[in-house]
């Protein structure tokens, strides 16, 4: 996949419309458009990575930023509290539908 053709890169780029959550130089949260619980945002990085499996040792303060971004975005949207889970697709079998790096949080019902 080329960048110019990668969703979360033209959302990052403004050339897609987007309901940005938040945004800073490394991340971008945005709710997930087909969501699979009550809150379901997507933590992006800016960097096009494509997956889990294409990280190097360099990209570890970025995963625990988009971790800890999770964490602050739980707690905006008020499922802290009662849990919630967050996932890595890594891979078409994995479920991974976007080829660049995110993170998904859901909650707001019950996950197990």
């Amino acid at each position: 996949m080329e960048i110019d053709d990668c969703v979360f890169c033209n959302i990052a780029a403004r050339k897609v419309p987007a309901n940005i959550y938040f945004e800073d130089q490394d991340l971008l949260v945005v709710p997930d458009i087909f969501p699979k619980a009550p809150v379901h945002m997507l933590i992006i990085s800016r960097e096009h990575i494509p997956s889990i499996s294409s990280i190097t040792e360099q990209h570890q303060a970025l995963l625990g930023k988009m971790i800890f971004k999770a964490k602050q975005v739980a707690e905006e949207q008020g499922v802290s509290a009662t849990g919630y889970k967050l996932a890595f697709n890594v891979g078409k079998q994995g479920g991974q539908i976007v080829p660049h790096l995110h993170l998904h949080l859901l909650g707001g019902k019950d996950m197990a």
